[in-house]
């Protein structure tokens, strides 16, 4: 009579296991790397003038962004932000916090690492003696962009978790929407607030 073959501990069962996830550990970093020098491919066209925002609103409470033009609003779209978004406003380079205020769209990238890309114009004067004062670099490099080259499968499930370095982050689909219908110099309004209250606040009074 034969014994039956030994079953393995609790030790060789893990081994395999561990193997995948140092392979993943590796693989995935230099996969996202690779794919952030690939770019975005072509943008999409503008839209016509007529369907352009001329402002852009970022509720932080409510994380949440809305396009406006002449009062009214355009399109919503739920956004991230940087992993300490609620400690307040940006201050320090590498604070992970989204900045607060009122900017504007000074350029874009067509091939950053992330799916297109608008960029913020933070940190303004107000910001940089601020952070001079306090010996800090303000930071800098806020966008409103797209998922990671590469990632853009994740979809609706990057708003699980506030993922970004500052920047706000919307799907690939919506970050070509935003594209076209954001020119450079379209003021941008970044808020503690409410996104009802900021609308209000920036619709023309009767």
């Amino acid at each position: 009579m034969t014994n039956p073959p030994p079953v393995p501990g609790p030790v060789p069962r893990l081994i395999p296991k561990l193997v995948l996830a140092i392979g993943c550990a590796i693989a995935l970093p230099a996969y996202t790397k690779i794919m952030a020098r690939i770019g975005s491919g072509t943008p999409p066209a503008m839209a016509a003038t007529a369907q352009q925002a001329d402002l852009v609103v970022v509720s932080k409470p409510d994380r949440q962004m809305v396009l406006m033009r002449q009062g009214q609003i355009l399109k919503r779209y739920p956004v991230t932000f940087g992993a300490h978004w609620q400690d307040g406003p940006k201050q320090v380079e590498g604070d992970e916090r989204t900045p607060e205020g009122s900017y504007h769209i000074d350029w874009r990238n067509s091939q950053s690492m992330a799916h297109l890309s608008l960029h913020i114009s933070y940190p303004d004067a107000t910001d940089r003696a601020r952070a001079a004062a306090a010996g800090h670099d303000p930071g800098g490099n806020i966008m409103i962009h797209g998922l990671p080259n590469g990632w853009g499968a994740l979809g609706r499930l990057h708003r699980l978790w506030n993922w970004t370095d500052g920047c706000v982050a919307v799907t690939n689909a919506q970050m070509e929407e935003i594209w076209s219908l954001v020119p450079n110099g379209t003021r941008v309004v970044l808020s503690d607030a409410a996104t009802d209250r900021i609308v209000a606040a920036h619709r023309p009074q009767p």
